[in-house]
Formats: structure tokens, sequence, C-alpha cells
């Protein structure tokens, strides 16, 4: 079997705002692989409001989707994932700059309230104020525990701070696989 140059089992962790679900889609398309938020997984979603599952159902639907043969799971959640950070390829920690997340937050909620961009939530002021707690929350405390979390998948971890690192990544890869990389230790 011929080997791939890109992982089709992609685990994509980061803050609110860091870039997560854009990413996940773009490979997405790029890689005809389906992609799912965590939040979809935690929450059925319905016109009139949300219903949390239960752990037990919520921990159900993410063993299916990685009983699949490829894709792609993006989000914050980090304490309920092992399974899915233990089949995934590769692991995608999106390290964006804390005030650039900040802008992020702003742009989405402001696209959201016009409509211009769809929510899985009601972009409300009682929510927007919930994205900066995320935010700060994700750089204060979860961001340390997250790469404990991450220790032991090393090998499958790309810490990444912007798009163009992950370009870097992907073409070496490509060459890595299709031979045109050297070895360093020869």
């Amino acid at each position: 079997m011929e080997k791939s140059w890109c992982p089709t089992k992609i685990h994509i962790i980061g803050s609110v705002g860091s870039g997560k679900t854009t990413l996940a889609r773009e490979l997405s398309s790029k890689l005809n692989v389906p992609f799912f938020e965590l939040d979809n997984i935690v929450w059925k979603r319905f016109g009139n409001g949300d219903i949390r599952r239960s752990p037990e159902e919520r921990n159900a639907h993410l063993n299916n989707i990685i009983k699949l043969d490829a894709w792609i799971i993006e989000g914050v959640h980090h304490e309920w994932v092992l399974d899915s950070f233990q089949n995934a390829d590769l692991i995608i920690f999106l390290d964006t700059d804390y005030l650039k997340r900040t802008v992020r937050i702003i742009k989405r909620f402001i696209l959201q309230k016009i409509g211009v961009e769809k929510a899985n939530y009601k972009p409300t002021i009682k929510m927007f104020r919930k994205m900066f707690e995320w935010n700060a929350y994700f750089e204060n405390i979860s961001k340390s525990k997250i790469l404990k979390v991450l220790m032991p998948f090393q090998d499958k971890l790309l810490l990444i701070k912007d798009r163009v690192e992950l370009e870097k990544y992907l073409l070496y890869r490509k060459k890595e696989i299709e031979g045109d990389v050297h070895d360093k230790n020869k």
C-alpha cells in the first residue's frame, strides 16, 4: 500500500478564535475528509436551543467518529478526548497569539450579528463576553494542561502559531514520503 504524504486522522486543538474550525474546513475540503466539531459532539443542536449530551452519549458519539477510516476533529476540549488523540495520525495544536484570537472573537461576533457568518449558538452579548473569558482561561490555565495531556503524543504533535508553519510542515511531510528529504544523520 502506498504511503500517504498527508494524515487522514487529524485532531485540531486550540482556543476559541485560534482558527480551528477554519483550518478543519480547509483540510476537509483539500483532503476530502469529513470534519467534526467537538462542540457538536457535546451538544445536540435544535432550533429552539441546545441540549447537552450525557458523558456516555457524548463519548459514544466521539467513538463512532474515531472508528471511521478518515476524520478531522476540532475543538478546545481535552479532558475526555484521549481516544481521539490516541487514534489521530496528527495532532495540531494551534497556539495562535492571544491578541490575534481576541481580534478574531470581535470580528466573528460582528459577522454573526449581521448574518454573514453562521453560528452554532445565538450570538448574544452574554456569549460574546464568555468568548473573552474562555480565551483568557485558555491562555492562563488550559494551555499548560493541554500540553501536559499531549506529552505522550510528541511524535505526532504539531505545535504551530500560524498557517505558514502548517504549510511548511505539510510540504516537508510530502517531500519526506516522496524521498526528497535527506536523513540528517547520514
